[in-house]
């Protein structure tokens, strides 16, 4: 049995640990906050979530000050959890997983089922709130000092729609949140808005209308536009509106449609360009910036959605589960006049779970992603190695421990850094033979150990996290 599945057994206990043992050093001027989301508590009375995806919503938080780390965590106290330890059953649709339900019973809610509010993926700041995010456009709001639920943001205005992306982009230069809104109906349509800092209301920048909606897990950023990526794996708008399946049960692959990027102006929400490429299937954009009259848009991208299969829990759990590969590292030009779009591999190293030093190089040219994949040697194991790439030299550098398993890094710059990988990668890693995780922090340069912190208990496989300062 793989050492990797502690990662995927529930974590019931909320703990605060203030003062967490350190090996190594933080750097002093590491001040502020992480905070990391993701499924927690994978089964609800005899039922179980289907996919690592459904898990019910944890907070982490991770305090730096000092050189010195406290730990705390606190379930999201959403409407799905809530109702599940009030029934001791799954009560709201996941991801992959659907209450076990009557047919009678679904066609007495198809009309008043309320959309699942489980918001396990990701943080954010929106409106100056901070919120737990998943993809349905309900955002849980949380207090950052002691992780309690706070219920949900109220907007004055709202785009229309019923799927949404947990990856927003925040424009530094204009202090404005970015996103999109994909509303279901007969005529479909990606409704992409902007949210400035302190405001609860959302304006629409521009629609495309579509006859069926994909699944696009983020989206990309530039000065001036916005890149949706429509991929090859299409809802049917009818199975959604009828909620008879999960959520991404609706979804079919649709290789011979190909890909279409559509290149958005943010500043009047035409449409300048669209695109198209051959088929495949992503989870997460690096990044995107213009250059030569052009939009390149870097992805990790996989050739089909099988990545999405193999995230089963019944197929992690398997015997012969858990080849869980990162994606390939490409970059895709495509061009503000013309319909085809072609790409470069950037890297013989895959990756997945990509972060950058967003602050500075979001949307612009920028040399150095981290991310996950799987050690060369270990090709059949679970995401098991930190990885760094530079882009402009096409080189790479990797961490790994035997019998560890880490998660998304985050990157931190460090104060007044000219360099863009002057600062700190922070990641959560699952020891599975001590049976424990500790926060790791690498120097972003040389991509060496500086500090580990260990809590003495294991922490199930998250999702994202962001460092507040």
């Amino acid at each position: 049995m793989s050492s990797f599945r502690s990662g995927f057994v529930s974590l019931d206990k909320e703990i605060a640990v203030d003062d967490v043992p350190v090996s190594g050093r933080f750097p002093d001027w590491l001040r502020g906050t992480l905070i990391r989301n993701g499924p927690a508590k994978f089964e609800v009375g005899v039922q179980h979530y289907h996919h690592w995806f459904d898990g019910l919503a944890m907070l982490h938080k991770f305090s730096f000050a000092g050189g010195r780390v406290s730990y705390a965590n606190k379930f999201l106290r959403s409407r799905a959890f809530t109702r599940a330890e009030q029934t001791g059953k799954i009560s709201y649709g996941e991801f992959a997983t659907d209450p076990c339900r009557s047919i009678f019973s679904r066609i007495a809610t198809l009309f008043t089922r309320e959309p699942a509010d489980n918001a396990a993926v990701n943080v954010t700041r929106i409106a100056d709130g901070f919120v737990a995010l998943t993809e349905t456009p309900l955002p849980v709001q949380f207090d950052p000092t002691t992780l309690a639920t706070l219920g949900f943001p109220e907007y004055e205005q709202r785009v229309p729609g019923q799927i949404t992306t947990a990856h927003p982009h925040y424009d530094g230069a204009h202090q404005t949140l970015i996103s999109y809104l994909t509303h279901v109906s007969r005529k479909s349509t990606y409704n992409v808005y902007a949210m400035a800092r302190g405001s609860n209301s959302q304006a629409l920048i521009g629609s495309i209308a579509v006859g069926e909606p994909a699944y696009m897990h983020s989206f990309g950023m530039t000065e001036h536009y916005v890149v949706l990526a429509e991929f090859s794996f299409f809802f049917n708008p009818i199975g959604l509106a009828l909620k008879l399946k999960p959520y991404i049960g609706n979804a079919r692959w649709k290789p011979e449609r190909g890909v279409r990027f559509f290149v958005i102006d943010r500043r009047n929400g035409s449409v300048i360009s669209t695109a198209q490429a051959e088929a495949f299937f992503a989870f997460h954009h690096v990044n995107a910036f213009e250059q030569d009259g052009g939009v390149l848009v870097d992805v990790s991208a996989y050739p089909d959605t099988a990545i999405i299969d193999r995230l089963f829990l019944n197929r992690l759990n398997q015997p012969d589960g858990g080849a869980v590969p990162g994606g390939e590292l490409r970059r895709y030009r495509i061009p503000l006049r013309g319909s085809h779009a072609e790409y470069e591999v950037l890297s013989d190293e895959a990756i997945d779970l990509p972060r950058i030093n967003y602050r500075d190089h979001n949307g612009c040219d920028y040399r150095y992603t981290y991310g996950m994949s799987v050690r060369k040697d270990r090709p059949n194991d679970f995401l098991n190695q930190l990885v760094k790439i530079d882009v402009h030299e096409r080189t790479s550098k990797v961490w790994h421990q035997d019998g560890c398993y880490p998660g998304e890094p985050v990157f931190v710059s460090a104060p007044g850094a000219q360099a863009e990988d002057g600062g700190v990668v922070l990641s959560l890693v699952l020891d599975s033979t001590r049976d424990n995780s500790f926060l790791l922090a690498l120097a972003g340069d040389s991509f060496e150990e500086l500090a580990r912190a260990e809590l003495p208990h294991r922490i199930p496989f998250g999702l994202h996290g962001q460092f507040f300062e």
